[in-house]
């Protein structure tokens, strides 16, 4: 078969959903969510707010880890007096990440009377189903609106099928009941999703707040529930969007799932913010949803944080694990040093670093990053060739493999790199 008898494959990602963009500030800080802006990554903390000190340690992690934005629980007076210091501690700590503040039930009150939790806020949580009922809600709904217009905060009005507004629900059920060719329940619950988000958005637009101050999201904990929602909350709307698998639940089913119904939007252009929310794993650090956010971003080609790390699964040809505990070691040590080399080596979170456990991909694999090793699998000769940018650079040998690798990394990285930021400081001088 030729390539004349074969048809050109599509490998175009769809055109981005063109949304308004919204600008989350803290002092000099902006973080841009929508528009031309890169999808943005965020968490949540699961401290006590009310420990500001604990509370600004974890979001401290949070932010190093990569999250641009931080959400945290205001749920009581308590909580909003402390709000304030756990910003005073990130700023102490140079730590200039946005925080959020999450509302449910009384944050018309928190807000209203801690002025000082307010402006200490970059960006306001609101769930339109916890707000209050009948008159009470459009009212205290308002309050908070108007809050934010005051400071020039950002707002996400964020509905959760867990905390759906009951009334809207039952009219729509009673609409749809009546109708001569009625929905299934399950359209139902998508459609009133969708309409709480909307209804509430105009409701702040009504109230004098500017269309750019405004972020939607419509959280579900089913994968195809969340795809068909948010396919249809996008062909409905130009705000920017928060994506976010609600429940996703613990270890490799949280994170397969959230990166599953993520990974299908974002595919399809959808999608300016996202939250992975992770169960975290008795020990497991918070920060490891934040991990996995970044790495579907990654997967996806949408945006680089870290190298990457190639590796082989292993097989019968490598009953050794040395190829295994060096990937582990090379990725250990390239997460480690980011937070540094970020700053210091431009482009660096883009290099590509291949550790190969035998003869069969090893070699070529190996030529195809930037640098890459392919250590001797099960029965072959006891020597570990390097290849740099496409060439086979040096041989490894004895018991030292690993180590020697890591600072061959180590010093590539200094000399490719270097050339970068002096380019860089050059351009900006």
């Amino acid at each position: 078969m030729t390539l004349e008898n074969l048809s050109l494959i599509d490998v175009a990602r769809p055109a981005p959903r063109r949304s308004r963009q919204a600008r989350v500030a803290w002092g000099s800080r902006v973080v841009t969510i929508g528009g031309d802006a890169p999808v943005r990554v965020q968490s949540m903390t699961n401290t006590d707010t009310v420990d500001a000190v604990a509370t600004a340690i974890q979001v401290k992690e949070l932010a190093v880890a990569g999250s641009e934005l931080v959400r945290i629980t205001v749920n009581t007076p308590e909580a909003a007096q402390a709000v304030p210091y756990v910003r005073e501690q990130l700023d102490r700590m140079g730590i200039d990440v946005p925080l959020v503040g999450d509302f449910h039930y009384n944050g018309h009150r928190l807000l209203t009377e801690y002025p000082a939790c307010a402006e200490a806020l970059s960006k306001y949580r609101i769930n339109p189903g916890n707000v209050g009922k009948g008159d009470k809600k459009d009212r205290q709904f308002g309050q908070m609106i108007e809050v934010a217009m005051r400071y020039n905060k950002v707002v996400r009005i964020g509905v959760n099928w867990g905390s759906l507004d009951q009334e809207l629900l039952a009219s729509m059920m009673d609409e749809n009941a009546r109708s001569t060719d009625p929905w299934d329940a399950q359209q139902v619950m998508y459609q009133a999703l969708i309409s709480s988000a909307l209804q509430s958005a105009q409701a702040a637009r009504e109230l004098g707040m500017a269309p750019e101050q405004i972020i939607l999201s419509c959280k579900v904990s089913g994968v195809q529930d969340l795809i068909s929602v948010y396919r249809g909350l996008a062909a409905r709307c130009d705000y920017p969007l928060h994506l976010g698998l609600t429940e996703a639940g613990m270890g490799t089913k949280g994170t397969v799932a959230s990166a599953t119904a993520l990974s299908v939007l974002l595919q399809e252009g959808i999608g300016d913010t996202i939250r992975v929310s992770l169960t975290p794993q008795p020990g497991e650090a918070r920060t490891q949803e934040v991990v996995v956010a970044l790495e579907i971003l990654q997967a996806l080609g949408l945006r680089t944080f870290v190298p990457s790390v190639t590796a082989c699964p292993g097989c019968g040809r490598t009953t050794s694990t040395t190829f295994q505990e060096l990937a582990k070691q090379i990725d250990d040590f390239l997460r480690a040093q980011m937070p540094v080399w970020r700053s210091q080596y431009p482009g660096v979170e883009k290099l590509k670093v291949a550790v190969m456990g035998c003869i069969v991909n090893g070699p070529g694999e190996s030529k195809h990053a930037d640098i890459g090793i392919s250590l001797p699998g099960t029965g072959e000769a006891p020597a570990a060739p390097v290849f740099i940018d496409g060439e086979k650079a040096l041989t490894l040998r004895g018991e030292r493999i690993a180590e020697e690798f890591q600072q061959i990394v180590q010093g590539y990285i200094a000399r490719r790199f270097e050339k970068a930021a002096e380019t860089v400081q050059a351009a900006q001088a």
